[in-house]
């Protein structure tokens, strides 16, 4: 038990919670602004899983980590056009559309990677340069706090850039207004001469670069490179997270540092010698949990008006 503690109460083990939850917070802030507009978030999976296959593979034919991450995001808004042309314009059910889009992922990047790199499993035959992690000058000298939050990956340090620029983009700005009401109900927004179709996919614009960023940190960050379902569920872990942070960018933020506590305690536990099954259920299981008692705070309040 005293080893199970000194290894929880670290600051490596802060700083490994801030590195797992980078993938979620893209997630949710992603599924966020889906929300937000109006549209449902439940392709993010396939989206963020295609996105990480393109990072490598675009930094590989480039030779440079920015044309990866050009790569990821520009795959991340077209998949999401893709969506919300079959929804919008064709009318098809979203859920219906959102799995088709999830299972298409699957299939075609294995097609990709064995096409370019001559693998079914990974691009790790390719050579592709990937995004650097950052020391921060001063920061990384302060005992503790330097050890936390300094030498992340420089993806990490955008993700929580971008928490605070989508707060005062929704909250503050004209954009920021008519996306929410847009998605709050698109006919009075047009009956004030809002453009609906317009603001729809700008929405879609922006959930796409946010999971675009998303999977690029997976395969150019968090390793260096793609490996077949290697999203492993982080997308729908990413809806919960956005529910639990009842759409608010900070709530956000502190629902993706749960799940990143949960996966760093999976992998501290698993060098304890703990039963690996069970390791492996711990972010699920707390996601579960985390999702069962929101809903049930939630239920209450609708009650009570």
């Amino acid at each position: 038990m005293n080893e199970f503690l000194q290894t929880i109460i670290s600051p490596d083990f802060v700083f490994t919670v801030i590195r797992v939850m980078t993938p979620v917070l893209f997630a949710a802030l992603s599924c966020m602004v889906f929300t937000k507009g109006g549209i449902d978030s439940i392709g993010i999976e396939g989206i963020m899983l295609t996105c990480a296959m393109a990072g490598p593979v675009c930094s590989y034919f480039t030779q440079s980590a920015v044309g990866g991450v050009l790569g990821a995001v520009v795959t991340g808004i077209l998949l999401a056009f893709l969506f919300g042309y079959v929804t919008l314009q064709l009318k098809a059910v979203e859920i219906l559309a959102g799995i088709a889009l999830n299972t298409m992922a699957s299939g075609l990047t294995i097609f990709v990677i064995y096409y370019v790199a001559g693998e079914k499993g990974s691009t790790q035959s390719l050579f592709s340069p990937v995004i650097p992690n950052i020391d921060i000058p001063v920061l990384q000298n302060i005992p503790v706090l330097g050890e936390i939050l300094s030498g992340h990956n420089l993806l990490t340090y955008v993700g929580i850039l971008l928490t605070f620029l989508l707060a005062y983009l929704l909250y503050s700005t004209p954009l920021g207004l008519r996306i929410r009401s847009v998605g709050e109900n698109a006919q009075a927004a047009a009956s004030v001469g809002i453009n609906v179709m317009k603001y729809k996919y700008i929405t879609l614009a922006i959930a796409g670069t946010l999971a675009g960023l998303g999977g690029a940190f997976m395969s150019m960050g968090y390793v260096s490179f793609f490996s077949k379902e290697m999203i492993a569920g982080r997308g729908f872990i990413g809806m919960a997270a956005e529910a639990m942070g009842m759409g608010n960018p900070f709530g956000i933020f502190l629902a993706s540092g749960l799940f990143g506590i949960a996966d760093s305690l999976a992998i501290r536990l698993s060098m304890l010698n703990f039963p690996a099954q069970l390791i492996q259920t711990i972010p699920y299981l707390i996601t579960i949990i985390a999702i069962s008692i929101y809903s049930y705070q939630r239920s209450k309040k609708e009650k009570k008006l």
